[in-house]
């Protein structure tokens, strides 16, 4: 969430700032709700500085023997009068509240202006192998297969998942079931021996105050799925014993950026405990509202995935430097996977609600001929710390919100999907890269 006084100090600059990324602040609203404030203020300062009056001027009567029937009648009626309000300042607050949760955060200054991913900004690449004429990496030398031709030998079997499930779901057995966990693991463990991440194990169902901590609510409920605890909203609100039934709806996660964020929620975390370096492996649900019918064949774009996410909770001045180490983290897993791609500065129109700045790490995908997001970095700098009121407390003792970072180190089954497709062989066998072999007993091919 944006900080109000921003918005008060300066707000054309903060509009402009808003507009370069497509979003209209709804200026008027802001303002009307800002004027009507600063009156309520005036309004309650200068009412119990008539109230104060009063007890003084009571006081006085009353030291003097005189009657003070008319001034207290007056001084009785105060307290209501505060309370009235006390309570449209309290509802007041809310629609501020309300509105500012719709607002994305401001992009950072060294982010490049756009409007689509057509505007991001290309910063390295990274190729293991040979380059062609246009610098993406060399053709393999036969005709690409896509990862679902690939895998479907290998036990990649959506026909099964969508007898289960529906589409965009998968089900694996055998040998690519293997890879995806022995790439599980080689994540986790690369994150937490060579970087430095405190790995965690959460809860995949959440609270709705749990997203809108981070950011997930209210603007993108459609994209969650979410349950009722409690029963359905045309079941009977008394069980047979006649107690009234609670219903609160839950979400399943579509990331763990959401749970390893929140662990600092409503807290003032010490000064000496930061940074904060977490990581977990968890499955992530999505229901891809919008998506349009794209990516609809294999992996590329699913309803149920599973991600090795690293968060990080940093002091302020700390923040950007950590946004490039976390970048470097998630490069090392697809420069030991032997996987080319390239790092993306996102513009100002691409980037997500929360962030401030944002690099994607892009894939090479052989069959598609093109890069595909593998990894997305962001920090969101104080935005998601004021939503959650998660504090430290600078060189002065005094509290401030701390800045959150999170990354995808890496998306585990576009990690699949990259794999097969370029350690493909021209017999359809898969050569495994030297850093999973040990999670493979030793395995240097997969051949169905």
């Amino acid at each position: 969430m944006l900080d109000p006084s921003l918005l008060r100090k300066d707000l054309p600059a903060v509009v402009a700032r808003l507009q370069a990324r497509g979003f209209e602040f709804d200026t008027a609203r802001f303002e009307a709700l800002e004027s009507r404030r600063k009156s309520l203020q005036t309004e309650t300062e200068t009412l119990q500085a008539r109230r104060n009056a009063l007890a003084k001027q009571i006081g006085q009567l009353k030291s003097r023997g005189e009657d003070t029937t008319e001034v207290m009648a007056e001084s009785q009626a105060v307290p209501a009068k505060l309370k009235a309000l006390e309570d449209e300042l309290g509802v007041l607050q809310q629609d501020l509240q309300s509105l500012l949760l719709t607002v994305p955060n401001l992009p950072h200054e060294s982010v490049p202006t756009g409007a689509s991913s057509d505007d991001n900004v290309e910063t390295r690449r990274w190729l293991p192998g040979a380059a062609d004429a246009e610098g993406k990496p060399a053709p393999l030398g036969f005709a690409p297969q896509d990862h679902v031709a690939l895998g479907e030998p290998l036990g990649l079997d959506f026909d099964t998942a969508i007898k289960l499930s529906g589409a965009r779901f998968s089900f694996m057995r055998g040998p690519v079931a293997r890879l995806q966990r022995a790439l599980t693991q080689f994540m986790l463990d690369l994150q937490t021996t060579e970087h430095g991440y405190t790995e965690c194990y959460t809860p995949y169902i959440v609270q709705g105050t749990t997203l809108v901590g981070t950011g997930q609510l209210p603007k993108f409920k459609d994209d969650m799925f979410w349950v009722t605890k409690g029963g359905q909203d045309d079941e009977p609100s008394v069980d047979e014993q006649g107690r009234p039934v609670v219903r609160e709806d839950l979400y399943l996660i579509s990331t763990s950026e959401i749970t390893l964020t929140s662990s600092v929620r409503d807290s003032i975390v010490p000064a000496e405990q930061l940074p904060i370096r977490l990581t977990a492996h968890t499955p992530c649900f999505r229901s891809e509202a919008g998506s349009g019918g794209r990516d609809t064949r294999g992996l590329i774009r699913q309803h149920q995935f599973e991600k090795v996410e690293m968060v990080q909770i940093v002091a302020p001045d700390t923040s950007f430097q950590a946004l490039e180490d976390m970048v470097g983290h998630a490069e090392r897993v697809l420069q030991l996977l032997e996987l080319p791609y390239r790092v993306m500065l996102l513009c100002t129109g691409d980037m997500g609600f929360g962030a401030a700045k944002t690099y994607d790490l892009e894939v090479w995908l052989p069959a598609q001929d093109t890069w595909r997001e593998i990894s997305s970095v962001s920090n969101c700098e104080a935005f998601q710390a004021r939503r959650m009121q998660a504090r430290t407390r600078n060189a002065q003792g005094k509290p401030e919100f701390v800045h959150t970072l999170n990354g995808s180190g890496l998306a585990v089954g576009r990690a699949l999907v990259a794999v097969l497709e370029n350690h493909q062989q021209a017999d359809g066998s898969i050569r495994v890269p030297a850093a999973l072999q040990p999670y493979l007993g030793g395995l240097t091919v997969l051949k169905p």
